[in-house]
C-alpha cells in the first residue's frame, strides 16, 4: 500500500509500545457528548514551537486562513450490532457488522459456538443470515437473507455499536454520527467531526477554506490494541475509502496556491496518505488502506490535524505523535490530562498547527 510508514521509519523503528502510554484517570473518559457540540474544549498545539493554548472548538476559525482546506470524512455509522437466535437452538446470538465484501460482510459474532460455518441465524421476521466461512482471525462471514432494502432493515432492527469505554445509554443515537455524515459504511464514527455543527462549516466556508469531502468506513479494528512490544510488529486493519474529484482537485489546488491542507480527525489523515503520490499530489480513487503511521513517517498532503484525545498505546496516537512530534505529543497528553480535558469519541478536540 502506497505511504508506508515502515520503509520511512528509520531510527523509529526501535519505538516501543510502551513509549505511547499516559496515565489517564478513568473519570476522564467521556461517557456522553455535550449538548453544543462546538462548546468542547480545543487544545491548540504549535506544531513548530510546541506552545500550548486552551481554548475552544467554536474558536476554530481564528487559527484558519482564506486558501486552507479542510478534509472531512462523510462516512456514516450504520446500527451495525444485531441481537437475532440461533435457527438451531433458539439461544441468542450477536453480531456485529464490521466490513461489506461483495454480497457478504465480515463480521464478529458472540458466542463463537452458536456461529460455526453453515449456522443460521434469524434477526425478527425480515433478516436472517448463514455463517460461510470463519476467518484466519476468527472473525465470521455472513450471507445475509431479506426482504426489502438492506440499509433500511438494520435502521429497524440494528443497534448503534458504541466503543468498548462509553458504558452509559446514548439518548440520541445522532450524536454518533457527524452533521455531515452521508455515506452509510463504518462501525464507528469519526470522531474528530463530533465538534462541528453546520453553522460553525457555513462559517469557515465563508471565510474562503475549502472543504474536501472524502469517505473512510472505519472499522472496528480502530480499537484493536497494538500487542507486539516493537510497533512496527503492528498488522493494521483495512478499510475502504473513496476520495471524489471535487476533493483532489481542492486538496491539489490549496497546495499550488499556497494553503493549508488540515485534516479533520485520523481517518481523513489516513485516506489522503495513503493515496498520495510522492509529489504530494492526489488522483480521485477508492481502494482498501491498512497504512500504519507512526513517528519517522514522512507526510506528503497533511499540514495541520484536528483529532481528539486517543487511548494510551493506540496506533491512533502514535499517528499524533508522528505529525505533531514524540516529546510534544506525550507532553501535550499530559498536560491535557493535568487540566482536566475530557478524552476519547465523546471527548474534547486538539488542534494541530
Amino acid at each position: 500500500m502506497k505511504g508506508s510508514a515502515r520503509a520511512l521509519a528509520g531510527v523509529y523503528t526501535a519505538m516501543k509500545r510502551s513509549d505511547f502510554y499516559y496515565d489517564l484517570p478513568q473519570e476522564l473518559i467521556a461517557q456522553t457528548p455535550l449538548e453544543q457540540r462546538s462548546s468542547s474544549r480545543m487544545l491548540h498545539l504549535d506544531r513548530q514551537s510546541g506552545a500550548i493554548e486552551h481554548r475552544h472548538f467554536f474558536n476554530l476559525p481564528e487559527y484558519l486562513r482564506k486558501g486552507d482546506c479542510l478534509v472531512i470524512n462523510e462516512s456514516r455509522v450504520i446500527p451495525a450490532r444485531l441481537i437475532g437466535v440461533s435457527e438451531k437452538t433458539g439461544s441468542p446470538v450477536e453480531i456485529l457488522l464490521l466490513t461489506q465484501r461483495g454480497d457478504l460482510w465480515e463480521c464478529i459474532t458472540r458466542p463463537g459456538k452458536r456461529t460455526r460455518q453453515g449456522a443460521r441465524v434469524r434477526f425478527g421476521d425480515t433478516l436472517s443470515c448463514e455463517i460461510t466461512d470463519v476467518t484466519e482471525s476468527g472473525n465470521r462471514m455472513v450471507r445475509f437473507s431479506y426482504d426489502g432494502i438492506f440499509m433500511e432493515i438494520l435502521e429497524q432492527l440494528g443497534q448503534m455499536p458504541l466503543p468498548p469505554y462509553i458504558t452509559e445509554k446514548l439518548e440520541d443515537p445522532e450524536r454518533y454520527q457527524t452533521v455531515y455524515s452521508k455515506n452509510p459504511g463504518s462501525a464507528a464514527a469519526p470522531t474528530a467531526g463530533f465538534h462541528f455543527t453546520k453553522e460553525l462549516l457555513a462559517q469557515i466556508e465563508a471565510m474562503g477554506v475549502r472543504i474536501a469531502r472524502i469517505t473512510l468506513h472505519v472499522g472496528l479494528g480502530t480499537f484493536r490494541p497494538v500487542k507486539a512490544d516493537e510497533i512496527t510488529e503492528h498488522v493494521m486493519h483495512s478499510e475502504y475509502y473513496e476520495i471524489p474529484a471535487a476533493a483532489a482537485q481542492a486538496i491539489n489546488e490549496t497546495h499550488a496556491q499556497g494553503g493549508r491542507v488540515i485534516c479533520v480527525g485520523t481517518t481523513s489523515t489516513r485516506t489522503v496518505e495513503s493515496a498520495a503520490k510522492e509529489d504530494g499530489t492526489l488522483e480521485p480513487c477508492s481502494g482498501w488502506t491498512n497504512i500504519f503511521i507512526y513517528p519517522g513517517y514522512r507526510f506528503k498532503i497533511m499540514d495541520g490535524l484536528i483529532t481528539n484525545f486517543h487511548l494510551p498505546e493506540s496506533t491512533l496516537i502514535m499517528l499524533v505523535s508522528a505529525f505533531a512530534g514524540y516529546e510534544q505529543t506525550m507532553a501535550a497528553y499530559r498536560t491535557a490530562v493535568q487540566e482536566r480535558y475530557r478524552f476519547f469519541s465523546f471527548g474534547d478536540s486538539m488542534l494541530i498547527v
